[in-house]
């Protein structure tokens, strides 16, 4: 009775949400006071694949959802990115019938890499991808290996685990186990030979603490490392890319299946090969995955162009308060060769514990904008000031400040029509999507 009960309250309350434009975790929360371990009760899809990581989870997620349906497969997975435990439940429990059967083959869940073991403590995924770990929300996630040892209890003995050979750190997640693929990227046009950025959370091997070695790094420590001292390296990939053009929006997978960029970015090769070794390891043909990943457009908002007086505009949205995200979008305009201007926007920032912890700024590499075809960059939005303590430090001399976001859009709109970039975080994105034209 309380299976029923906790599942018919989870409907109608994820009902009464859509007509309102919320209720995406809110009724998984109510099925859980109802049903502890609902997710014991249900039967779910005998295919259950997850996604976890500092960065790229939504990104993947969807891609894999595209892939395998155009494969033909039901797939069910938190579009909405609700991915702690109410917002799974809210999910599994919307596609299940009353008497608790889930209608799906296959069942595709983002999960918030703190609380996977929660999520994953009654049943286990079949297949898990752990897209990256590093340093993201001090104030919620503290170091990096204090999320490898939330995410460590979540890890069955049976699933197939999926991981990026060139994270020193998430690649530990292999020890003690034989049921695992990799994901890389080989050396190509993109690499450098040392670390980049202005940390290096990598230096140091994270099963023994000694030095780390490089022979090449694509961004910050992501890259082929091996320890000095007790043997920790990167593993030869299952699936990897083996030729980047950035400037033609190519890749090309295993040396024959070719893929057309639509987000030129290292970042987003990352995200495409992840999808890509996923569904592979589902079934799914190179050609079929090649096909969808070609000139995938992604609809989760985090890029999206527009127009703004006389300039066109690309709209790069980074994950709140995490540097690499922030890095990866200042590179994706400095590689773009076009003269243009840049808006950092910073309004909110801890959103969840209302600290105003802004030290992450430090950790951004500002001086990739410190190229030619980087006209001007304006600052704006609450923390403006605590951005401009941070550019004081840098080598660029083209900023200012504008703390009033609406009249920054309008100072924009008003003068030249260079390219406009804007960088900012999901909670600021609409402050000034509101302000421009939208491009279809």
């Amino acid at each position: 009775m309380r299976t029923f009960l906790a599942i018919a309250v989870c409907k109608l309350g994820r009902f009464a949400g859509r007509l309102i434009g919320k209720g995406s975790s809110l009724p998984g929360k109510f099925a859980l006071k109802i049903c502890p371990d609902i997710l014991r009760r249900v039967k779910l899809p005998e295919h259950i694949i997850a996604v976890t990581g500092s960065n790229g989870k939504t990104s993947t997620v969807e891609m894999i959802a595209a892939i395998l349906r155009a494969d033909g497969r039901n797939v069910v997975y938190n579009e909405e990115g609700s991915n702690q435990i109410e917002g799974v439940v809210t999910l599994v429990l919307t596609h299940a019938t009353l008497g608790g059967r889930v209608k799906a083959d296959v069942l595709l869940i983002e999960s918030d890499e703190r609380y996977a073991a929660h999520t994953f403590r009654f049943f286990h995924p079949t297949e898990f991808v752990i897209t990256n770990l590093y340093r993201d929300q001090l104030t919620r996630n503290g170091h990096p290996e204090w999320v490898y040892d939330s995410i460590l209890p979540a890890l069955h003995p049976e699933t197939e685990l999926i991981l990026n050979a060139d994270d020193p750190l998430s690649s530990c997640f292999a020890r003690g186990r034989e049921r695992v693929k990799w994901f890389g990227l080989e050396k190509c046009s993109v690499s450098s030979e040392a670390p980049t950025g202005v940390y290096h959370d990598g230096a140091y091997c994270p099963v023994c603490r000694a030095p780390m070695e490089y022979d090449y790094v694509h961004y910050n420590h992501i890259g082929a490392y091996r320890c000095t001292k007790c043997g920790h390296k990167r593993p030869a990939p299952d699936y990897a890319v083996t030729a980047v053009d950035l400037e033609n929006a190519a890749v090309t997978i295993d040396g024959e299946t070719g893929i057309t960029l639509a987000f030129r970015s290292i970042y987003n090769i990352y995200n495409i090969l992840a999808a890509y070794a996923a569904c592979r390891e589902c079934g799914v043909s190179g050609e079929t995955a090649a096909a969808v990943l070609s000139s995938y457009l992604l609809k989760n908002g985090r890029m999206q162009t527009f127009r703004l007086g006389a300039r066109h505009g690309t709209l790069l949205t980074s994950k709140h308060e995490n540097s690499i995200a922030y890095d990866t979008n200042l590179r994706y305009i400095a590689a773009s060769k076009k003269d243009c201007v840049v808006l950092v926007i910073v309004d909110a920032v801890s959103r969840k514990y209302f600290t105003s912890e802004t030290s992450w700024l430090w950790d951004i590499d500002f001086d990739q904008l410190n190229v030619p075809h980087v006209k001007r960059v304006v600052l704006a939005g609450r923390y403006c000031c605590d951005l401009a303590e941070r550019f004081s430090y840098t080598e660029l001399e083209n900023w200012s400040v504008e703390p009033d976001i609406p009249a920054a859009a309008a100072a924009l709109k008003s003068s030249g029509d260079e390219e406009l970039f804007v960088v900012t975080c999901f909670s600021d994105r609409d402050k000034i999507l509101s302000r421009v034209e939208k491009e279809a």
